[in-house]
């Protein structure tokens, strides 16, 4: 029978990518974004797409819903894409910025993942992918929001994987590192929404340093980065193995910072972090 998977942040990026790839593979492939804007770009592509927005309750269930009855009520995976950045700096990060990243981020696939455990124990099965980042590994500055979100996934999946252990569930974190994506274009309507960076002590930083980065044009790309592809490469062996790994890494920057997060005292890998 063909299998089904529930993907989350498909409009571009990661998840279209996956989206694309699995449906190539002979996978049913839901792929949700958060405007109907989008939806409808996907499905004059041949995918199945509706809305999902995390920061919603009721467009989680309404999601779900469509999802389970257009299976008769099965769901064979769930791949937990979607996500958002608001750079800035930690002291400029305002209550109500953090609270919305939050929303989507960690408390969407919160809600999300246990609404779909259910419908997997019944059938006796199912895999739950969680995308994370090398920032959920070691942080970085001006990404303290992106960065504590992903810390709080890891420990959530990780717990949730430990639990899961006396069930026939597979919980699976992709930790992708720098990757050709809209993250960074993204990341600009929340950054001008919440942060006031001209009334910051770090107004001078701000113009010398993350400003250029967010909205002056590259001449290239960022070191290690690599295509969507690589890591829809690592999701199709998360999906496929009959025995997945609980952790996949992706590019040589999550490795490295894997690697230097176990050995390096704390002083030198903010001293690495920094200097990178």
């Amino acid at each position: 029978m063909t299998q089904t998977i529930l993907i989350t942040g498909c409009s571009s990026g990661l998840g279209y990518d996956a989206a694309h790839g699995l449906h190539a593979r002979g996978w049913r492939v839901f792929a949700t974004c958060r405007r109907e804007d989008d939806c409808t770009r996907l499905r004059g592509e041949g995918l199945e797409s509706f809305v999902l927005d995390y920061a919603s309750t009721a467009s989680i269930d309404a999601a779900l819903a469509q999802v389970l009855q257009a299976t008769g009520g099965t769901l064979d995976a769930l791949y937990n894409n979607g996500a958002y950045a608001m750079p800035g700096a930690v002291e400029d990060l305002p209550r109500e910025g953090l609270r919305e990243i939050y929303e989507t981020n960690l408390f969407g696939v919160h809600e999300l993942t246990c609404r779909v455990i259910p419908v997997m124990r019944a059938q006796g099965h199912g895999r739950i992918i969680n995308c994370s980042s090398v920032l959920g590994l070691v942080p970085m500055r001006w990404r303290g929001a992106y960065s504590s979100t992903k810390f709080a996934l890891e420990g959530l999946t990780d717990a949730l994987r430990i639990e899961m252990r006396d069930t026939p569930l597979h919980i699976i974190t992709v930790e992708p590192g720098p990757i050709t994506s809209k993250i960074r274009e993204n990341s600009i309507p929340p950054f001008e929404k919440h942060v006031d960076w001209r009334n910051s002590p770090r107004r001078a930083q701000y113009e010398t340093s993350l400003l250029t980065r967010l909205y002056e044009s590259r001449g290239g790309p960022d070191t290690f980065e690599l295509p969507a592809s690589a890591v829809t490469k690592k999701l199709v062996h998360a999906l496929e193995s009959r025995r997945p790994r609980p952790r996949y890494f992706v590019t040589k920057a999550t490795y490295l910072m894997a690697f230097a997060r176990r050995i390096l005292p704390t002083r030198m890998l903010d001293w690495l972090i920094a200097k990178g």
